[in-house]
């Protein structure tokens, strides 16, 4: 059992290319992904080739590290690609603005496998994380991976026959087994977001996984409060404070780690998430935790 913020199980802290992700609520703050090149992204000019807007997509970059710097939270990028010759041209010219982590996130296996190879080859293996697992993933993609040599993977949490905590629990531990006999070392859970309602499920499971499993977890909780289609008349001003509600639902829970969609959020993402890890480590100081880091938002929000 654990308390309102400290969990019974001993929580494991994984280490990516300096980002450390894990550990009891209020040991480290919440890591922040922003995405880059998705669907739809405007300032991807053709997404076959992977041509795109350069000095925006700079700009972009260096706004999440800005915020990250502000504020201590932690950041990763998440480049996404729907050719191969994409998502390397992506990879490559992240890499060259930023030091963070890069989550490779290709349209299907295949081009996933093969930008991974492309980053490892130009030196890049330490700061991949496999952009994601499923239990759709084949052994072919498994042992990719483990030719590659690559550690970390997001590993997703959803269970399309039974989407309860307790299914979510049920499919990761059988993924988990899988993925870890091919080298991934540091598994990052997902737990899946289907719609608005449903972020209480997603809550409900990450947490129920870092009970059982101890080890970091996170979901995507932002991107599908853009998308609702009734705030219009509920709340149509307030898209930014709902956004920030869905945050801190999840890091009250345990969140490791939120992918919160375009980079371009930085600015309204970090501060609101800064404040929720402030308040956090300040209670979860009564339960004998203490920040592990002196970047910690709790020294740079009070």
């Amino acid at each position: 059992m654990s308390n309102l913020f400290k969990f019974a199980k001993e929580q494991k802290i994984f280490d990516v290319a300096g980002i450390k992700l894990g550990g009891q609520p209020g040991q480290l703050p919440t890591v922040l992904i922003g995405s880059i090149f998705h669907k739809g992204h405007k300032i991807v000019k053709d997404p076959v080739k992977g041509v795109f807007d350069r000095r925006r997509a700079e700009h972009l970059i260096n706004l999440q590290d800005e915020y990250s710097d502000r504020t201590g939270n932690p950041c990763m990028v998440d480049v996404v690609g729907e050719t191969v010759e994409a998502l390397d041209r992506y990879i490559d010219f992240v890499a060259s603005v930023t030091d963070s982590p890069i989550l490779v996130n290709g349209v299907d296996p295949s081009v996933r496998v093969e930008a991974s190879r492309h980053a490892v080859e130009v030196g890049l293996k330490n700061r991949v994380i496999y952009n994601s697992l499923n239990f759709r993933c084949t052994q072919e993609e498994l042992q990719a991976i483990r030719e590659m040599g690559l550690e970390a993977a997001i590993v997703q949490a959803f269970n399309p026959r039974d989407p309860t905590p307790k299914g979510m629990l049920r499919i990761i531990t059988d993924l988990l087994e899988r993925t870890e006999r091919y080298g991934v070392s540091k598994p990052l859970v997902l737990t899946p977001v289907l719609d608005i309602p449903s972020i209480g499920l997603t809550a409900a499971g990450l947490r129920l996984i870092k009970e059982d499993l101890g080890i970091p977890a996170g979901c995507p909780p932002i991107g599908v409060v853009g998308r609702w289609r009734g705030r219009s008349e509920y709340c149509p001003s307030a898209i930014d404070s709902c956004r920030g509600a869905a945050a801190a639902l999840v890091q009250s829970m345990g969140a490791d780690f939120i992918i919160y969609g375009s980079l371009s959020k930085a600015p309204r993402i970090f501060p609101a998430c800064a404040l929720i890890d402030a308040m956090i480590t300040y209670y979860a100081r009564f339960q004998g935790v203490r920040p592990l880091t002196r970047s910690h938002p709790i020294y740079k929000v009070f």
